[in-house]
């Protein structure tokens, strides 16, 4: 048709088809994804460049003799690292991590490495996955990190309680880069609806930092668990920009011609509200903290900023044609340019020593701002049409009511008695104590219920 009317029609689409993607590639920048969201204060952004620091450990044959330390070493005590496994240990299941105690920090922290491209074990964790594959806690999770973290949670559940109840101050903290971070921010929400497991730990205690984060929970889980998992991105990184699965990821490093047709028309023609409908779609978990250094149309890097917010729409939703992704991905460049950001806030701080009592009351303030923050979100997804948003508790994260918390945890702890004949793993649990009934409470499954009676 196109030729009889003696206008190619059909190749005049695609070509401004692929017009408009390629402007839009080139024309976004990291920093675009990150324009409206306040800065981020010292106070909350301190951890930040440590996590870094105990996850690099990991990479170290003989941590007593580091190779890869960064500029002022490690900074930890070898006689505070509880226990640290290796890939001999791991056999695969999980990349190696380990257990620190930070008496310095009151912190209690198991922290994970990111992706060793020359064990196969860890492709099949990445691949072991589909669209909608694992449905948890109302929402859907990445099934190959669920089932790492599992196997995690199984070997050292009793170090973890023994340290959380001898040390009732300390935080709990889970930490990971690249692939350990799917894992870190999966250990944490187990642990948050498994709190008896673990001594009973308070919810104000479990924390997460997703260092280059995987796309690894559903958009409600994302943001309902944004008050205990904090994701870390350094400029234009790649992996919280794309799918998981380790074949998109390849994709998009690559930007191979073949695949150029289809994500022109996806990108033209699926509006973003379509996307954020699919329940089944992964993203960057919990609050977000973006560290910018770069600007469109300027040459070198700048001081770097951290921005913060807790994001519904515009979550990292567009890859950045940049020869920094793959650099940006990296945990040493994460930690150099998170120890600069935080070194900058602290030089614009008042030269003299904050009292007790005014610190203690800037961190008040901050918590709360955070809270009010979460609510927000959480409101702009139920306006959003996000599929299972709801914003009725205090952090977002269970569908009941107080009482019906309290109700099951009581449950929880009476289920826990009744089976201390015979210990569940927390794979088993994972697969086997999470539904939910008509009323949508979480409820333990009918058939455990008859297999224990």
């Amino acid at each position: 048709m196109s030729l009889a009317c003696g206008i190619p029609l059909l190749e005049c689409v695609y070509c401004l088809a692929c017009a408009r993607w390629a402007w839009k590639r080139c024309l976004h920048s990291g920093a675009h994804d990150s324009d409206t969201w306040g800065l981020a204060s010292p106070e909350e952004f301190d951890p930040v460049p440590r996590m870094c620091r105990f996850i690099m450990a990991n990479y170290e044959t003989d941590i007593s003799n580091p190779q890869f330390a960064p500029p002022g070493g490690y900074q930890m005590d070898l006689n505070n690292i509880i226990t640290r496994k290796s890939y001999k240990d791991t056999k695969g299941r999980v990349t190696p991590y380990l257990i620190y105690l930070d008496h310095a920090h009151s912190d209690i922290v198991l922290a994970l490495r990111g992706l060793n491209l020359a064990i196969e074990g860890e492709y099949a964790v990445l691949l072991d996955n589909r669209l909608g594959k694992r449905k948890f806690d109302g929402g859907y999770v990445h099934n190959g990190l669920l089932r790492a973290a599992g196997w995690v949670l199984d070997r050292e559940c009793d170090i973890l309680k023994e340290l959380v109840e001898k040390y009732p101050s300390y935080n709990l903290t889970f930490a990971g880069h690249s692939l350990g971070s799917g894992v870190a921010a999966m250990l944490t929400m187990v642990v948050v609806l498994n709190r008896g497991k673990l001594g009973n730990v308070d919810r104000k205690r479990i924390r997460c930092f997703a260092l280059a984060p995987a796309r690894c929970m559903s958009l409600n889980l994302a943001v309902r668990y944004a008050d205990v998992i904090n994701s870390v991105v350094l400029q234009d990184d790649f992996l919280p920009r794309t799918a998981t699965p380790l074949e998109d990821i390849f994709k998009s490093i690559l930007c191979l011609p073949c695949l150029l047709c289809l994500r022109c028309m996806r990108d033209t023609c699926i509006p973003e509200d379509v996307l954020l409908r699919d329940p089944r779609r992964l993203y960057a978990p919990g609050r977000v903290y973006h560290i910018v250094e770069r600007k469109l149309f300027r040459c070198g890097k700048y001081p770097p900023v951290v921005k913060t917010a807790v994001p519904v729409d515009g979550r990292f939703e567009h890859i950045v044609m940049s020869c920094n992704a793959t650099q940006d991905h990296a945990i040493i460049s994460i930690q150099r340019e998170a120890q600069h950001a935080l070194d900058l806030m602290l030089d614009r701080e008042p030269a003299m020593s904050i009292p007790t009592k005014q610190k203690m009351e800037r961190q008040e303030t901050l918590r709360k701002e955070h809270v009010e923050e979460h609510k927000a979100a959480l409101r702009r997804a139920v306006t959003l049409s996000v599929p299972d948003a709801q914003c009725s508790s205090e952090y977002g994260t269970f569908d009941e009511s107080s009482n019906d918390g309290s109700h099951h945890e009581e449950s929880n702890s009476s289920e826990s008695s009744n089976r201390s004949r015979q210990r569940i793993s927390w794979a088993e649990l994972i697969d086997r104590i999470f539904e939910k009934d008509e009323s949508g409470h979480m409820v333990v499954r009918k058939s455990l219920s008859q297999s224990e009676s």
